[in-house]
């Protein structure tokens, strides 16, 4: 892969306050490339830039596994615009995706940290790309895009920004509804790199094992090898469930309707 594969995307980036009201629109800019798959299918992918950021959550906000927040560096790296969706599965793995057949752009549901990395490893083969799952620092720092707010939309969720149970709320924003299902890919606005669905929709794996909190990080006999870890919340979560800190432990190979995953591409 060089420069000239990839190409400029310009896509609307909004802002709301604590009620849910969009107070600020700007145009943003992507470099982006894109997989061609079988059948013609296509994987599209963003460039993130490296960079730094505070990962988890600041005292006093989030669940006890999102402390302590702590300063982590980045490189660059390619994400998946979007959560791998049941057309590119098909075409990767040449069968159907393990759960139901909502439509090609649905993510591929019912994934389990296993099927995921098989996914990871064929597409590697197909395409002569080391494609794998993100790091949990690399997934945080991707779905903020340079925000420390709760979501990379500001302060608060809406269901127009997002498909989460919107019979629950985070701030003072209004109620929303509960689709009771996914929804296709790249059907709400993305963050400030270009990325879609990172908050809801479906829970994300990431490829290391699962720590208690952020202080046993790198600790000998503290990572729990038979966990990982899901990031991003899904459709059958509240919005507290869906925050960019949110964390989630599971078996490697437990499979929920609402597990899915996306890929990530070292860059060279």
């Amino acid at each position: 892969m060089n420069d000239n594969s990839l190409i400029s995307i310009d896509f609307e980036v909004v802002t709301v306050d604590s009620r849910g009201q969009i107070i600020a629109r700007q145009t943003r800019t992507a470099r982006q490339f894109t997989e061609k798959l079988d059948g013609g299918i296509l994987l599209e992918t963003v460039a993130i830039p490296a960079g730094t950021f505070l990962m988890g959550s600041p005292s006093g906000q989030g669940y006890a596994d999102e402390h302590p927040q702590h300063r982590v560096g980045v490189p660059a790296f390619f994400m998946a615009k979007y959560p791998v969706i049941q057309e590119q599965w098909q075409a990767v793995m040449r069968s159907s995706p393990p759960y139901r057949d909502l439509g090609p752009k649905r993510p591929s549901d019912r994934i389990s940290w296993h099927t995921a990395n098989q996914f990871c490893e064929r597409l590697a083969e197909q395409t002569g790309r080391p494609y794998r799952l993100p790091s949990e620092a690399e997934w945080e720092y991707a779905c903020r895009a340079g925000t420390t707010t709760p979501f990379y939309f500001g302060e608060t969720l809406t269901t127009d920004l997002a498909n989460y149970v919107g019979e629950f709320t985070y701030a003072s924003e209004p109620e929303g509804v509960y689709r009771h299902e996914t929804t296709d890919a790249g059907s709400f606005p993305a963050n400030a790199f270009g990325l879609h669905d990172m908050h809801g929709n479906v829970w994300e794996w990431c490829a290391g094992p699962w720590t208690e909190n952020y202080e046993t990080v790198g600790s000998p006999g503290q990572e729990k090898r038979t966990y990982r870890v899901l990031r991003g919340g899904c459709w059958h979560d509240p919005p507290d469930l869906c925050r960019s800190a949110i964390r989630l432990r599971q078996v490697l190979a437990e499979a929920e309707d609402y597990f899915g995953f996306r890929v990530a591409l070292s860059r060279r």
